[in-house]
């Protein structure tokens, strides 16, 4: 264990709470969270918890953040109550969200005011494969960065692709890693209604779709939970619908600023807008099939 290394989580929650378990298991680790009931389990969890934000962030070799979007990350970095000014320098935040690149340049520019950089690292993978370690996480930052965010990185990645030299370049890999998910879920969503209105067992025909060129990892991920959409309560909520409606207007939005032409991911996104309309921005991204079929025809 390198007790020497201290990571100061910010954010306890669904994702926040599995990675600060697994840094512990060998690093030293700081949480925060305005929510009681999480320090209590990060605590037992082996964590040092703290009362604020900034306590939890000074003197720290990393920050890990985990925030929604970029003004978010502009708050809880720059706010009245922002972490920059006690960041060591030397330190680095690692910014594991999925917040677009127009962000970026501003953040860097001023943490490096505090001699601290930025390590852009937006990672794919829930829960359960951040408590294994198991991540995808993609990497923008200056090889020194790099190296004072590699105990971190090596602990929660599985497969860590280093995509740039520069903050930013992270982001625009999951922007485009987004648009693929974000189509395939509603591309799954579609086609399992189909065969719902055909009449073919839904759950053969997931099997047979898996086994055959139509096979996705995102086909195999979600379609179990698409079938359980329309049960009491739907899917487990392991991805929310309106974290699509977030990733899908950054890569809409990056589309228009590079003059092409998305239609495929325009029409994905619609789905998920009009998903959270109805009411579903809370419930698993697996919902957005009752956008396509508000109702199952056929069961079992």
């Amino acid at each position: 264990m390198n007790a020497n290394y201290t990571v100061a989580v910010l954010g306890l929650g669904a994702m926040g709470l599995p990675m600060a378990t697994r840094l512990a298991s060998r690093l030293s680790v700081h949480g925060y969270d305005i929510a009681e009931p999480r320090l209590k389990l990060a605590s037992a969890a082996g964590i040092a918890t703290f009362g604020s934000a900034r306590a939890a962030a000074q003197g720290a070799d990393a920050l890990l953040l985990a925030v929604r979007n970029g003004e978010q990350l502009n708050e809880v970095l720059f706010g009245d109550a922002g972490v920059a000014p006690v960041l060591a320098r030397g330190s680095v935040v690692i910014l594991t969200s999925t917040v677009g690149t127009e962000a970026i340049p501003a953040t860097v520019e001023r943490l490096a005011e505090n001699g601290v950089e930025l390590v852009d690292a937006p990672l794919s993978g829930g829960p359960v494969r951040a408590g294994d370690g198991d991540l995808l996480i993609v990497v923008g930052a200056t090889p020194s960065a790099r190296e004072q965010a590699a105990p971190v990185l090596d602990l929660l990645a599985s497969t860590l692709s280093i995509v740039g030299d520069n903050p930013g370049d992270g982001q625009a890999l999951k922007t485009v890693n987004q648009l693929l998910c974000g189509v395939h879920i509603a591309a799954a969503a579609e086609a399992l209604a189909l065969a719902d209105a055909l009449g073919l067992d839904a759950a053969k025909t997931l099997s047979a779709l898996e086994a055959g060129a139509a096979g996705s990892f995102m086909l195999s991920n979600r379609g179990p939970r698409i079938l359980q959409a329309y049960a009491d309560g739907g899917a487990d909520v392991l991805s929310r619908l309106d974290i699509f409606v977030k990733d899908m207007g950054i890569v809409g939005k990056a589309a228009r600023a590079a003059g092409l032409a998305a239609p495929v991911a325009a029409a994905a996104e619609q789905l998920y807008l009009l998903g959270q309309a109805q009411g579903l921005a809370a419930a698993d991204d697996s919902a957005v099939i009752k956008v396509v079929a508000p109702a199952r025809r056929h069961a079992g």
